[in-house]
């Protein structure tokens, strides 16, 4: 959470900043110029305006408000409890809460990247014939982050912003950034066209781009970048598509073939982060006369386990509905595939489907059978789950444009510092420099709401009404800002008629 809450504090500095010193040159800060009159940083009348002064003047009050945002950002002091909104929405309005089981209900410990990579890694030896040698090569936590985009032709992992530009300096061919000169020649600049992005469900069409945007997908990105890195290292030729393949194969495997599985079950206190908060959360939302239900591509006794160790052995209890290996997205899609019954065995049932009932779990299923069942057709649902799908204008004098060159050196700086905030390879999952992201546009697009932990929810009455923060479009800006650009210079024209 404190990702997510120092990125929303420098994602306002820098549109504060980036706004700031474009306006420089039409007037004084915007927030003291409505308390009081705007302070002449010209030249006394008759003599020509000092532009440098100008610039400098109006550039350290554009600093001084950016400065007054990094005590927060480097000391964190933003609540990590909140909850961000990207569209209004009360929760006075939900009467159905459904959750995913994986990163939602349930939080892993560090180890279990670690485990899906290693273990990935073994059947790319193994299954796939890969070298040995790539066994050398172990899970790094601080790499990758999500949301970003792997280019499966040119093996380049890389962060795309919301407008499909690729962020210079994040694009990394195996374990080193490729150099922005490389980048601007191989995608003829640094614009990606929509036809070569993932589709709406974040799949890659046509061995193009696949964007990874669940945390699943951390060790995936990873074992992609280390064997990547070993063929460069070697000279080895190989095809990157297959190696995309094989490595995504593996990476299912680890999964359906019940590697993860066994391995969480056989020891449960060290992969899951044990969360009283959870049974809080659920008992708060019960309490207050909500239905609730749970869906998860996840097995059976898998979740049966977690769900024990983290809620309570009476954790069905607070479920109205319980359904297991969903197979999302294609439950939300594919009307063809009926539920099925487990039994406490996890034996699936022949038996035919005419109620969703409480206390029972059911495997698969899709969504239009889910709300004729239950019944729930037209009742306000939210569904928590952890998948989603510059210019400065300055006169052109000389002298200006070399403190122009020393704030552009500064600016470059600046986002260095502010991207090792956060990762050291690619900064903000949320931000690339002045844009958002590819995944925050996601996010945006599918997320009502998002937050570090269900949690959360518990600094929020059942009532409570969330309003987004929006940023105003250009054409939503100040009248005075569309005057023409004789007319966003009053002082300086003012000193020159003097």
């Amino acid at each position: 959470m404190a990702t997510a809450a120092v990125t929303a504090a420098a994602r306002g500095a820098g549109a504060r900043a980036v706004t700031a010193l474009r306006d420089g040159c039409r007037t004084a800060a915007r927030g003291r110029s409505r308390t009081g009159p705007t302070r002449p940083l010209c030249t006394a009348p008759g003599t020509a305006p000092d532009m440098k002064r100008y610039l400098w003047e109006r550039y350290r009050e554009a600093k001084r408000s950016t400065e007054e945002l990094v005590p927060s950002i480097m000391n964190n002091l933003l609540n990590p409890d909140a909850i961000f909104s990207n569209n209004e929405m009360s929760l006075s309005d939900i009467e159905i809460y459904g959750f995913d089981y994986d990163y939602t209900l349930v939080f892993y410990s560090k180890h279990l990247h670690t485990l899906i990579f290693n273990a990935a890694r073994d059947l790319l030896i193994n299954e796939h014939r890969y070298p040995v040698e790539i066994r050398k090569y172990e899970y790094d936590p601080n790499f990758a982050i999500r949301g970003l985009h792997y280019d499966v032709q040119r093996a380049v992992l890389m962060k795309i912003d919301a407008f499909h530009y690729i962020q210079l300096g994040t694009v990394y061919r195996g374990l080193s950034v490729v150099p922005d000169e490389e980048v601007i020649e191989m995608y003829e600049g640094s614009h990606v066209p929509l036809e070569q992005m993932s589709d709406f469900y974040g799949k890659s069409s046509g061995n193009t781009m696949k964007q990874f945007m669940d945390i699943f997908s951390l060790p995936e990105m990873t074992l992609l970048s280390c064997v990547n890195e070993y063929f460069l290292k070697n000279n080895i030729d190989y095809e990157p598509v297959h190696l995309y393949k094989d490595v995504k194969d593996s990476i299912r495997d680890v999964h359906t073939k019940g590697i993860m599985y066994r391995a969480i079950e056989a020891d449960i206190e060290k992969y899951i982060c044990y969360a009283e908060q959870t049974r809080a959360v659920l008992a708060k939302l019960a309490d207050h006369g909500k239905k609730m239900f749970l869906i998860t591509n996840s097995p059976s006794s898998f979740v049966d386990k977690g769900m024990r160790y983290i809620v309570g052995k009476d954790w069905r209890d607070l479920f109205d509905v319980v359904i297991v290996q969903a197979e999302k997205p294609n439950f939300f899609n594919d009307k063809r595939r009926p539920f099925r019954k487990v039994n406490e065995k996890g034996v699936l049932l022949w038996d035919k489907i005419y109620k969703l009932q409480k206390g029972q779990i059911y495997k698969q299923g899709n969504l239009y059978e889910f709300l004729k069942l239950t019944g729930w057709r037209g009742s306000k649902v939210l569904y928590f789950g952890d998948h989603i799908y510059s210019d400065l204008a300055v006169h052109r004098d000389a002298e200006s444009q070399l403190v122009l060159q020393e704030w552009k050196k500064e600016r470059k700086d600046m986002r260095e510092m502010t991207k090792g905030f956060f990762n050291a390879q690619f900064g903000s999952l949320f931000r690339t420099d002045q844009n958002p992201t590819y995944f925050l546009r996601r996010l945006s697009r599918f997320a009502d709401i998002y937050m570090a932990s269900l949690s959360c929810l518990l600094n929020y009455d059942v009532s409570h009404t969330f309003y987004p923060r929006r940023t105003p479009l250009q054409h939503e800006l100040p009248a005075w800002s569309d005057q023409p650009p004789a007319a966003r210079l009053p002082l300086l024209q003012e000193a020159q008629a003097k």
